[in-house]
């Protein structure tokens, strides 16, 4: 079935409705998959951070605990990368590439032991880049079985299809997952139905299964997916709102854009001796969250994981927490990032919006700037400065700001789009001094 036929006659065909059957399929593989991956990253945090120290008879967990934890994750994260197929996924300091050739079946165990190693174990990144490259290797896997001698094209369908379901999981809506593979991998033109529908279905048909698992198993899904903020009503923006959103949204890509080169250039030297330098990796992220907690007297995983389980905690004491802990929070957790970017596989989303969300609870206390314009804006503001991809992070901070109302899209959209051009700025700037990294996955 090449995809080149005449979009509208494919789609009325027998054989395009039978794979939207197979979508559908693959909705249900996928979702099924994701489930019991973001399951065992979650208990295996923890297991380990929680757990085990009680076990072991410690009262509290002592600050050198993350220590021996991170080694393990960048001893297993490497030999992922080294001796695995797949070199343990996609590099978050690329930000979040789905485009190109797909995950295929043989290269799920080293994406898996990758993944878990860095979600489970404490470091800084989230679970979108291994779902995006579980989905799109168990999808293959699926047409495989089905048809051995399955097209490329029909593939490439089925493997946005199953990228498209593992999204969706972790968001909470099907429309968010299609707008951010669609943006991510350029879909467009008279093929984009094509593509779409599948992916609607499998998304759709994952969605609905994954809550199906949470209730069945007594397992909440609440630590790892998103769902809106508690954020005060808000009214409506005013000039005020306005020029504090452009004057944070241009800092926020600066700043975001500092993070990445400096994760791009411990990528470059963590390469050269891939095995060695990336536990000395993991345990930079652990010093970071020792001096975090010996500077603040919080615990070390404020600054380790992706922040997605601390959200609810973090509203609730947002008006207790000094404006120094939170810069502090800022600076070491956004170090970590950039260092779990260089080193270890996951995604880089999440912890975008975790740092969004600290750096809006900051801003809201500048005058004639309120809570719920500081945050969305900042959340808005970092994703699209990580992932450049502008409708996606505007969907992405209007959902998460949905219970204040409307009133606050437009700063979300102002604040993506002066990000966006400023971040592409930067980009094109250093480029044309010091060039890119050509090729950073394939010797990543």
């Amino acid at each position: 079935m090449p995809l080149s036929t005449d979009p509208k006659a494919l789609i009325r065909s027998r054989q395009y409705r039978a794979l939207l059957v197979l979508a559908a399929v693959v909705g249900l593989l996928v979702s099924m998959a994701s489930w019991l991956f973001l399951e065992a990253v979650h208990e295996l945090e923890v297991g380990v951070y929680e757990d085990l120290p009680h076990h072991l008879g410690y009262e509290h967990v002592p600050l050198w605990w993350p220590l021996p934890w991170l080694a393990l994750a960048g001893l297993l994260t490497a030999f992922a990368i080294v001796r695995l197929p797949g070199r343990g996924g996609h590099v978050p300091a690329e930000g979040l590439k789905v485009g190109g050739k797909p995950f295929g079946p043989v290269d799920l165990p080293g994406v898996v032991l990758a993944g878990v190693a860095t979600l489970g174990l404490g470091l800084v990144l989230g679970p979108e880049g291994p779902l995006i490259a579980l989905g799109t290797g168990l999808a293959i896997l699926t047409v495989s079985l089905v048809r051995r001698d399955a097209p490329p094209q029909v593939l490439t369908l089925m493997a946005a299809a199953g990228a498209f379901a593992a999204v969706s999981s972790i968001f909470g809506s099907p429309v968010i997952g299609a707008v951010l593979i669609i943006e991510a991998t350029g879909l467009g033109g008279p093929t984009l139905a094509l593509v779409l529908l599948p992916g609607l279905v499998a998304a759709g048909i994952g969605s609905l299964v994954f809550v199906g698992l949470g209730s069945w198993s007594g397992f909440s899904t609440a630590a790892w997916s998103l769902s809106p903020f508690p954020l005060p009503a808000y009214g409506g923006p005013g000039w005020g709102d306005f020029g504090w959103t452009v004057l944070l949204s241009i800092v926020t890509a600066i700043v975001v854009f500092g993070v990445l080169e400096l994760s791009r250039l411990v990528l470059r030297f963590v390469r050269t001796r891939r095995f060695v330098l990336t536990i000395v990796a993991g345990l930079a992220v652990g010093g970071l969250a020792i001096a975090f907690a010996e500077a603040t007297g919080y615990a070390p995983n404020a600054v380790l994981f992706s922040g997605e389980s601390a959200f609810s905690s973090l509203f609730a004491s947002a008006a207790t927490i000094s404006l120094g802990s939170l810069a502090l929070l800022l600076v070491f957790k956004g170090l970590a990032w950039s260092i779990s970017m260089s080193s270890f596989r996951g995604g880089p989303t999440f912890p975008a919006i975790f740092l969004g969300v600290v750096a809006g609870l900051m801003a809201a206390h500048l005058p004639g700037y309120s809570e719920t314009p500081a945050v969305a804006v900042l959340i808005g503001a970092c994703c699209v400065s990580v992932l450049r991809l502008p409708l996606a992070s505007v969907m992405i901070a209007s959902l998460l700001s949905i219970k204040a109302g409307l009133a606050v899209a437009p700063l979300i959209v102002i604040a993506v789009v002066v990000a966006y051009l400023v971040s592409e700025a930067l980009t094109a700037y250093v480029d044309a001094r010091i060039g890119s990294d050509p090729d950073p996955v394939a010797t990543g």
